[in-house]
């Protein structure tokens, strides 16, 4: 994958992006020429360029003869989302261990700790700060792996993965305790430097969320493919 020039990006992208990624354009929504271009201030013809790359994305969907549409995703793409980031969450946590670990994975530990020692402590676990910092020791470990191609695939499928997941509910503070000490788990081998250790690791964090996702949708009867 050839990484973008940014003079190339149509200047309404990111904030098109920004929209979908934070649940203000909501998947299966129709999208309007016009009215984006009314909401950004910006003209039609940047906006049609902008849900282009988004397509191309997998963040919008354009169907002929009806429109454009966020990209509402499926179990199945659900699951091709949890396989694509096996590959690249693991090689990122192999690298990261090769490498030596961040500045920016060492925060995001150090704040996982620390919300395992307040619900040690007595203390209730908050599961949206828990997932937050989740996500931030990810995205710190694509960092580490130094691999600008590899950051940017994974950059587009989390975003992929944040329309998919809201299908299902945040994770029980149960889950998300197992969730928090799984990625110390990992910093630990990151921090030894074994990287097929990491590599492992991540494989069953991510399996694990997987199966319990799907658990969920199959509970729920929302099973569409």
């Amino acid at each position: 994958m050839n990484q973008i020039e940014t003079s190339e990006i149509p200047e309404p992208y990111a904030s098109l992006r920004a929209l979908i990624v934070d649940g203000s354009l909501r998947p299966g929504e129709a999208l309007s020429e016009r009215s984006l271009a009314e909401r950004l201030q910006v003209g039609r013809t940047p906006i049609r360029e902008a849900v282009k790359w988004l397509a191309r994305d997998g963040l919008l969907e354009i169907v002929p003869m009806r429109g454009t549409f966020v990209r509402e995703m499926s179990v199945a793409d659900l699951r091709e989302i949890h396989e694509m980031r096996l590959a690249l969450e693991g090689m990122a946590a192999f690298l990261a261990a090769r490498h030596g670990r961040g500045a920016s994975l060492d925060d995001a530990a150090a704040g996982l700790q620390a919300l395992v020692a307040g619900v040690d402590a007595g203390g209730v676990l908050d599961v949206d700060e828990a997932q937050s910092i989740g996500w931030a020791f990810h995205d710190a470990m694509f960092e580490c792996a130094d691999n600008g191609r590899l950051r940017q695939t994974y950059r587009n499928l989390r975003d992929q993965s944040g329309l998919a997941l809201r299908r299902v509910e945040r994770y029980s503070a149960e889950r998300t305790k197992q969730a928090v000490l799984e990625h110390l788990e990992i910093y630990a081998a990151i921090q030894a430097g074994d990287a097929e250790g990491a590599r492992g690791l991540v494989y069953g964090h991510i399996e694990r969320a997987m199966q319990i996702r799907l658990k969920f949708l199959a509970h729920t009867g929302d099973e569409r493919t």
